[in-house]
């Protein structure tokens, strides 16, 4: 299994190389969305977590 997971990050860092190389600004764009998600979902159970420990 681990040989696989070996096999397959490689594969997925191959292609955001791959990426880059052909169209930076489309890469970039990507990169900012997947940040975008992060912080959206972050911000999100915190105020989760807001919402839950002001009820009391």
């Amino acid at each position: 299994m681990s040989k696989v997971k070996k096999i397959v990050l490689w594969v997925i860092a191959a292609f955001f190389v791959y990426a880059i190389f052909t169209s930076p600004d489309k890469a970039a764009g990507i990169v900012q969305n997947i940040w975008g998600v992060v912080v959206d979902g972050f911000n999100a159970i915190l105020r989760f977590f807001d919402s839950l420990l002001n009820r009391a």
